[in-house]
């Protein structure tokens, strides 16, 4: 058999087994107007290029290299007409960095690298030029090639001559040359910034370089400095005293409790709690008491966005995570949050009537394009890099009449989050002369070239190619390799760190000057020294690429060697690339040409260009009337349900790992149901205690185009209503970052954006004592083309999203929207508008193509801040059920997303909320501020005595209960209004979602999902306990050692040491490093766990990269052989480790049925919260556990169990551990009850002698009752899992 495929004298391709799909090939199909017949193939390839030294490479090593590739068998490509997608040439995919990795970890020295391509072949024959078009179709030409011929290849691996620094010749040619260079390099300069580069340089009598442009670009671009917000405004003549960052201010200078930080780093620092954290120290898992201060941060990533959607999320997403890990000298991200605006879906087996025709420029994603891309984008790299979203939002808006045309062609991709850090890390040290300035990260590569300039442009207005270059690609498991670096730094009690800055827009020609400057010095790099994966690159490009993953810090010479062991356990590149100096210059030397492409003050790169001004002429406003139905049926229930913005999240939620760090205490899924309806997101401060961090999202942009100020004192309410369920103490505790998207210049753009932030930084949230420290601008939110002569434009509405967080002393007294079917209970109707009922910009309206009406406000600004105090007396003393806030979709809405997460009917009665039947429409649809709560009838005079103590008692309306029927009954007057079944609710609600995974996922697994979560008569999760759960856990002097182990990319051990240690186990921190350089030995260690997450990035199959790094290093084998063989120790795998140690079943006696873990049934990576059922196995972690049916999360993408038929029945007969199962507790193969389709439902197998056990789910984020989404009330502290980890205990005592 032949192993490879000759390509050239020095590389060879190496086809893959695995071929794709068939419903994958029907999407190809489909794309190529192919019929379904069509005989089309695809399949993985990889190319690798061999060291000079090659030749005496044997047969035996190919065969070794082509089985860690999993090769095919067949390895020819001859006769057949195909075409490659492959890794854009002139780049390095981050892919081939850890394939290549691996390939040399696993001790072949012969492939210098390797890179991944996608083959697809066709049995008919097929002439070039209709290949090309294929390919093009297919591939993202951002990150693609297509190359017909193998003859193309070597292209990849072509090295360049390093280019040269370009000087500007401004001498001669003067300030044109300036203009010239604006236009060519795209530097999205204005002319008094020309003027000003122009007068700076001719004052040196020295030529600007292209380096020196494009970093001044960058650091001054409207993304950098923020001179809209920084500008001075006139308005009807007359100058205002205040720019819009002064008014934003206003807010913290009003009440600055509670804020460490502000303005003044990557993110804002709130003041936290006590608290006990969980982290490695010297090695051992500790517990530290200290001061758990909130890092918090939301960024926007539009532009990249919209011209490629997937990589434009997933690099907005790990930037903040950089900003949260670059805040003060080191902080450690904790938890996300996600948001998109777009135009219009136009779903093609969804088309609904108020969707018009689509009209875009061919250079932007389609909103459907977007909205089934950018999500896997953004929570792909969440899930990889280790950080669990769970929050987010989700709009589609646009709207056209003969005049204007809104929308969000620019879409808005929003990526937040929030952090801790310690007190004493808060703020940045100073940088003595002399201090050394290290890279961290990943190598300089040609990609995101002017990201920052670009970003500062209206979508259309640059140059196209400069589009796709502005464009970063992600690498999350480069960024965890970071972020470990950054852990060992904060968790040591002297942290090396001096002062650390993130890498973003500009790449380092921004990130290392900010630096510089801010150390009151100057600064010296080497060019050369900056780790770089492609020589070719000119110095500007250098020094100027986004190239992702990357952090800048200043170290001190005596804490180098600390730091540099720190990299190199996390095998984290990094370069020690230059010094701080003394004076205000900065200087970057080539080595290679002996030059310096920057040699610039600092004084000129940071100076002052001429002031932003900005003015507009009020004029008087014309309000449009809104026409509307006169009558309110099912059909328009159903509608509004099925639009985007009210229609089930499903599709963006369990794509995204919510469980990740073990403390998370409330995500997006809701009951027994796991019904995606929760407002707010809330985390543990740690793993003991009641204290955490709650956060919410606010928003109602279609309101701009009525009122902006309006829309504006909405969106901050929203955030209110929306968290005050996790049980906030005061208003005041809510801070706020405000991201403010719009176009000024554009229609009434700079009017709606002063009056918005006018309206929050002046009135609003001085009222309410609420400070907004943190923040951002994205003001290019416009999209302009021309199309067969015709000049087009879509604008934005002037969007203000804000993010709230807040600390939380007790995170037990939160609720929900789910509805307790316990005693005789009603729900209560909390009017905070009241009595106002305006439809302008609603749902409703937008349904029927209106911009017109009134719209909704703030008419509780008196009122506000004792309704909070209110609402957290009523949780306190647990006199709340359930609560849920109106917002998008009106109170219908409200009803029916409470009915839906309890799966209860409700009866509803209007007499008291509405005069006639005449006013049930603006009743039930307005989206007016306001809440519904669920309470005892016993406690009804309390809870209306609460709120009356608020001001509120004329607008607290008893609208119903709880029905046994399976409908949503509206009343009036003993007169039945509406009736709407529950079950056409959920499927209407449902099915946006069900569309889009259609497209997205496996068609079969979305349409079993849709069953699934639209059935009425199923308990949901039924958990079913057969041993007694302990309330407390008594620790005995003995302390076994447990490896907790890990390899790079994994991401789950924290939580897996959190549970061993709780109930005894002294955790030890072992990194595969530290077996390798012998820090470290197995036969030192009473247990094993090899714990869960991306380890190498996935890269060769889950877990293989992992596993073949032990299996091809002959010490490492001989070492995990004889833990194996050792009956006095046990080990675990769990997720990631399960799927490394399944591989290793060679060296792991009675393993002989072991399954092998694929792609998950659905193709997608699967996050939920399943149950499985304990079964009869010689596990040594279940005994006394059989027959349990425990509900547990899962948070993988490769999970499903393949083995023979023989091994499957072996495996069922009894080294099954624990198997999914339905609501009754049966075995189930049904989707999403098992999420992964592995046979017999097995999720979790063990060895013949029960010491070594792997499974899929996640037991470790689930030890304790508040790290669930939903468990039962009576549960107490511990879950029933816990059990597992006193039963490793109990065997090795």
């Amino acid at each position: 058999m032949n192993s490879r495929i000759e390509v050239s004298q020095n590389i060879v391709a190496i086809l893959g087994s695995e071929t794709s799909s068939e419903f994958r090939l029907n999407r190809v199909r489909e794309s190529l107007s192919l019929d379904k017949s069509s005989d089309v193939s695809a399949r993985e390839i990889y190319f690798l290029k061999l060291r000079k030294d090659w030749s005496h490479v044997s047969e035996e090593d190919y065969k070794k290299l082509s089985d860690l590739l999993v090769g095919s068998d067949t390895q020819d490509i001859k006769d057949k007409s195909f075409f490659l997608l492959t890794p854009r040439i002139g780049t390095i995919s981050p892919w081939s960095s850890k394939a290549t990795e691996i390939i040399g970890n696993c001790g072949i020295d012969f492939v210098e690298r390797v890179e991944r391509g996608l083959y697809y072949s066709f049995t008919k024959k097929i002439q070039a030029p209709e290949l090309l078009r294929m390919g093009n179709i297919l591939s993202d030409r951002m990150t693609q090639n297509v190359i017909l011929s193998l003859e193309e290849i070597p292209q990849l691996f072509s090295n360049h001559e390093p280019g040269l620094v370009q000087s500007i010749d401004i001498t001669s040619t003067k300030i044109n040359a300036l203009q010239k260079a604006n236009t060519e390099l795209g530097l999205a300069l204005n002319q008094e910034e020309i003027a000003y580069l122009y007068e700076s340089y001719a004052k040196t009598n020295k030529d600007p370089t292209d380096a020196e442009l494009m970093m001044f670009a960058q650091a001054n671009s409207e993304h950098c400095r923020h001179k809209i917000f920084n500008a001075d405004w006139t308005i009807d003549g007359e100058p205002n005293s205040k720019s819009l960052f002064d008014m934003i201010r206003n807010t913290h200078k009003n009440f600055p409790d509670g804020v460490i930080s502000a303005y003044e780093d990557n993110a804002a620092i709130l003041e936290g709690h006590m608290g006990k954290r969980f982290f490695p120290r010297d090695g051992k898992y500790i517990l530290s008491e200290e001061e758990v201060n909130l890092v918090i941060k939301v960024e926007t990533h539009n532009h990249p966005t919209a011209i490629s959607p997937f990589s434009g999320a997933s690099t907005g997403s790990g930037g903040e995570i950089r900003d949260e890990g670059a805040t003060g000298i080191g902080a450690k991200p904790k938890a996300g949050l996600t948001g998109f605006s777009v135009s219009n879906l136009r779903i093609p087996n969804l088309k609904e009537r108020w969707e018009f025709k689509e009209d875009k420029p061919d250079r932007i994603a389609s909103p459907l394009e977007i909205m089934l891309d950018a999500p896997i984008g953004a929570a792909s790299f969440n899930n990889e890099f280790g950080r669990p979203n769970i929050l987010g939002y989700f709009r589609s808006f646009e709207s056209k009449n003969s005049v204007n045309h809104f929308g969000y062609h620019k879409p808005i991709m929003l990526a937040g989050g929030l952090g801790n850090i310690k007190t004493e890390h808060a703020l940045k040290k100073e940088v003595p002369i002399g201090s050394k300035l290290v890279v961290l990260g990943g190598p300089a590569m040609l990609i995101g070239l002017g990201g920052g300039s670009a970003s500062s442009l209206s979508s259309g207005e640059g140059d196209s190619d400069l589009d796709y270059a502005s464009v970063q690609r992600e690498n999350p498991e480069m960024e965890r390799r970071c972020q470990e670096v950054l852990d060992r730094c904060w968790q040591d009690k002297n942290n090396p760190i001096l002062f650390i800055h993130d890498v973003g827009a500009g790449g380092l020609s921004n990130a290392i000057p900010e630096l510089v400057k801010d150390s009151g010095h100057g600064g010296l790099i080497n060019l050369r020294d900056i780790p770089n994966s492609e020589p070719g690159m000119t110095p500007m490009e250098i020094w100027c690429n986004e190239s992702q993953e990357r952090y800048v810090l200043a170290i001190s010479e005596k804490n180098l060697e600390k730091f540099s062991n720190f990299c190199e356990r996390e095998r984290c590149p990094y370069s020690v690339v230059g010094e701080i100096t003394k004076g205000n210059h900065l200087e970057v030397y080539d080595s290679y040409f002996d030059n310096y492409p920057i040699s610039l003050s600092l004084e000129v790169l940071f100076g002052k260009p001429p002031k932003t001004h900005i003015s507009y002429e009020n004029k008087s406003e014309r309000s449009l009337s809104l026409k509307l139905p006169d009558e309110v049926s099912n059909e328009v229930v159903y509608e509004v349900l099925r639009h985007p913005t009210v229609a089930s999240k499903t599709f963006l939620i369990t794509i995204g790992d919510r469980s990740i760090t073990g403390l998370i205490a409330r995500d997006q899924m809701v009951g027994p149901w796991q019904v995606p309806v929760s407002d707010y997101g809330l985390c543990k401060t740690s793993f003991s205690g009641l204290s955490g961090e709650a956060m919410a999202m606010g928003e109602r942009t279609p309101l701009s185009l009525i009122s902006s100020k309006a829309a504006a004192k909405i969106s901050v309410a929203e955030v209110v209503t929306n968290i005050l369920p996790s049980g906030i103490s005061s208003l005041s505790d809510i801070k706020l970052s405000a991201n403010w998207m719009g176009s000024p210049g554009k229609l009434e753009g700079n009017k709606d954006l002063f009056e918005a932030v006018e309206s929050v930084g002046i009135d609003l949230c001085p009222e309410w004592n609420m400070a907004i420290p943190v923040g951002k601008d994205s003001l290019s939110m416009s999209t302009e083309w021309s199309k067969n002569g015709e000049d087009k434009l879509v604008v934005s509405p002037l969007s203000l999203i804000v993010s709230g967080f807040a600390p939380i002393q007790d995170i037990s007294i939160a609720v929900t929207p789910e509805l307790k079917k316990s005693k005789k209970s009603s729900l209560l109707f909390i009017d905070l508008a009241k009595g106002h009922t305006r439809l302008g910009g609603s749902i409703l309206a937008q349904l029927n193509n209106q911009l017109g009406g009134e719209s909704p406000d703030v008419e509780c600004e008196k009122e506000m801040p004792a309704f909070v105090d209110s609402i957290h007396k009523l949780l306190s003393h647990r006199k709340i059920l359930a609560y849920h806030d109106r917002s998008d979709g009106g109170l219908i809405t409200t009803l029916a997303e409470m009915s839906f997460a309890g799966r209860l009917g409700l009866e509803i009665n209007l007499d008291s909320a509405i005069k006639d039947e005449g006013a049930l429409l603006q009743f039930l649809f307005n989206e007016e501020l306001g809440a519904v709560i669920q309470v005892l009838d016993e406690d009804l005079d309390y809870v209306q005595e609460a709120l009356s103590d608020a001001g509120l008692n004329e607008f607290v309306h008893n609208i119903g209960s709880l029905s046994d029927s399976a409908d949503i009954a509206i009343n009036f007057q003993e007169e039945n209004l509406l009736s709407l079944p529950i079950k056409d609710l959920l499927q209407n609600w449902n099915k946006v979602s069900y569309e889009i995974q259609s497209l997205r996922d496996n068609p079969d697994t979305a349409k079993a999902e849709y069953i699934n979560d639209t059935k009425i008569k199923n308990p949901g999760l039924s958990p079913k306990i057969t041993f007694s759960v302990p309330e407390k856990i008594d620790l005995n002097s003995s302390r076994p050692r447990i490896a907790i182990l890990r390899e790079q990319g994994v991401n789950g051990q924290n939580e897996m040491a959190a549970a061993f240690h709780e109930v005894g186990f002294d955790c030890i921190d072992v990194h595969m490093t530290d077996l390798i350089d012998k820090r470290q030995n197995l036969q030192d260690f009473q247990g094993l766990v090899a714990c869960g997450g991306f380890s190498y990035g996935d890269v060769l199959g889950a877990g293989g990269g992992w596993a073949n790094s032990i299996l091809f290093n002959e010490e490492l084998r001989n070492q995990f052989g004889d833990f194996f063989q050792n009956e006095n120790v046990f080990s675990l795998g769990v997720c990631n480790g399960c799927q490394m140690l399944s591989q290793l079943r060679g060296l792991i006696p009675g393993t002989d049925n072991w399954p092998s873990f694929k792609r998950n049934i659905s193709e997608k990576f699967e996050a939920r919260l399943v149950q499985v059922i304990v079964k009869d196995s010689p596990s040594i972690l279940f005994k006394g556990m059989k027959g349990s049916v425990i509900p547990v999360p899962v948070a993988h993408g490769e999970g499903r169990v393949e083995a023979s038929n023989e091994s499957l029945k072996n495996l069922d007969k009894k080294f099954t551990t624990i198997s999914y199962a339905d609501c009754f507790g049966e075995d189930t193969e049904t989707y999403p009850l098992n999420p992964n389709g592995s046979p017999h439902g097995i999720a979790g197998v063990t060895n013949e002698n029960g010491r070594v056990t792997i499974m899929m789910p996640h037991p470790e984020r689930a030890f304790l009752n508040d790290q669930y989404s939903w468990c039962p009330e009576d549960w107490l502290n511990y879950s029933p899992w816990i059990k597992l980890f006193q039963n490793a205990k109990d065997f090795i005592d």
